[in-house]
């Protein structure tokens, strides 16, 4: 099984580094296309720059992997594998930081910076709503200020036929302050009606700039016209927004109040005789309390409406590509999976590769590094091999019967006695194989067998 992976390996070498080379390419083009959303200025500044910083991001990758893909693997030690495992992690988190998250904000800005304009949508909605609210709050004393109107106008009513309030009927001092009252009650009903027509104007305007911005976040397109577009109609409909809380009819409401009891002045009485004037001085004291109070009601109504917090105007603050994506980041985790993968898929195939050396070097045992020995090592090592045996003694072969002995030279200086061949030795090792006569000897070939 160790050579199947050894050569199962020897032959994705090439697949290998093409996988890395196609990631680093695809990096840095989504890192080219988040940079160009990040950089102002003229076009071929702005084009050379984002091509500039995406070639080295997309160099510093491929480098960074394939120094791990060829090292990691080899480690055997786990101090040396914790060493590389923390340069690793180190340079996942640069590679994040210079490059994953553009290619998010190329791969989900523009569905990012349209999550803004919504966003930013329903919060004008929220304080439009609000203002509208507050404005037509006014409107709830409207039912009773026509309440009082209508009571002082019946009492003045019936003191004119009946006499009902004084016993003597007719349109006296009575009479003609009750119908003052009601008509001072009646003129602040109409304003609060009229005040209704305003408020009911504006926010129809602003639903129209609303439904503007609504039809320019779904229209399709490119992100940074339809933006600015935005953008306008966000202005408007903020100065919509800010008239509908100053139209409030509330605080005149309350002016109104006040001056109901402060302006009060209470009528001459015009009694033929004294028992009806002083019951007129006693109904117009009457009156004057119950003004009081109708106006202590009113100012406190109006004091609740004006308790309110005020409505907060919004402000639409534009995004870039990248910033709208790390804004909203948890709403597109798919798109930042893809982005930060594209860059880490290699350490997968580091840790791939890691299990198979460890499978080969636990199937080949101690000696692994046998396995893979060139010609030029096996024999350098024999080399070193025979330089470490201690010389061996040479011994003189017995002189042939037919050829004459040498004379010995005493003085010579020995030579250094040469090496046998290895068919030498083996011959001059071999026993006398010799047959005794009349036996056909076999050949060398079938006697070595």
């Amino acid at each position: 099984m160790a050579e199947a992976l050894r050569r199962g390996v020897s032959r994705l070498e090439t697949t290998t580094k093409l996988t890395l080379a196609i990631l680093a390419l695809a990096s840095g083009v989504y890192t080219y296309l988040g940079v160009r959303g990040l950089l102002q200025g003229i076009g071929p500044v702005v084009f050379f720059g984002a091509l500039v910083y995406s070639t080295a991001v997309s160099i510093g990758i491929y480098a960074f992997w394939s120094y791990l893909i060829q090292f990691t693997p080899h480690i055997k030690h786990a101090s040396d594998r914790r060493t590389l495992i923390a340069a690793m992690a180190l340079g996942s988190m640069m590679i994040v930081a210079m490059s994953s998250w553009l290619n998010a904000a190329a791969l989900a800005g523009g569905a990012a910076i349209e999550q803004h304009l919504a966003n930013t949508t329903e919060e004008y909605q929220a304080r439009l709503t609000e203002a509208h609210n507050n404005a037509l709050a006014a409107q709830g004393l409207l039912p009773d200020i026509q309440l009082a109107t209508e009571r002082f106008r019946r009492l003045a009513q019936e003191e004119r036929l009946t006499g009902s309030l004084t016993g003597t009927s007719g349109s006296g001092t009575v009479v003609q302050l009750l119908n003052q009252m009601a008509g001072q009650l009646d003129g602040l009903a109409a304003e609060v009606r009229a005040s209704r027509v305003e408020v009911d104007a504006l926010f129809e305007q602003g639903g129209r700039y609303l439904g503007e911005m609504r039809r320019i976040v779904s229209a399709a397109g490119p992100i940074e016209p339809r933006a600015i577009s935005y953008a306008e109609e966000a202005v408007a409909l903020s100065g919509v927004i800010a008239a509908m809380s100053e139209t409030s009819i509330a605080p005149a409401v309350r002016r109104a109040a006040e001056d109901l009891a402060a302006a009060f002045v209470a009528p001459e009485v015009d009694g033929q005789t004294s028992d009806l004037a002083s019951r007129q001085e006693a109904i117009v004291g009457r009156v004057e309390s119950a003004i009081g109070v109708q106006s202590a009601a009113l100012a406190s109504a109006a004091d609740g409406i004006l308790s309110r917090d005020p409505v907060q105007p919004v402000r639409f603050v534009p995004l870039s590509t990248p910033e709208a994506v790390l804004l909203y980041a948890d709403e597109f985790l798919p798109s930042w999976a893809g982005a930060i993968s594209i860059d880490l898929l290699p350490a997968v195939l580091i840790v791939i590769l890691a299990g198979v050396h460890s499978a080969i070097r636990r199937e080949e045992g101690a000696e692994l590094d046998a396995h893979h020995v060139t010609v030029a090592e096996m024999t350098q090592a024999l080399r070193l091999y025979q330089a470490m045996q201690p010389p061996a003694t040479l011994q003189q072969p017995a002189p042939a019967p037919d050829m004459p002995t040498q004379p010995e030279q005493p003085d010579a200086v020995p030579d250094e006695p040469e090496r046998e061949s290895p068919a030498a030795s083996a011959q001059r090792e071999q026993p006398d194989t010799q047959p005794p006569a009349g036996v056909t000897p076999l050949p060398t070939f079938k006697r070595d067998r």
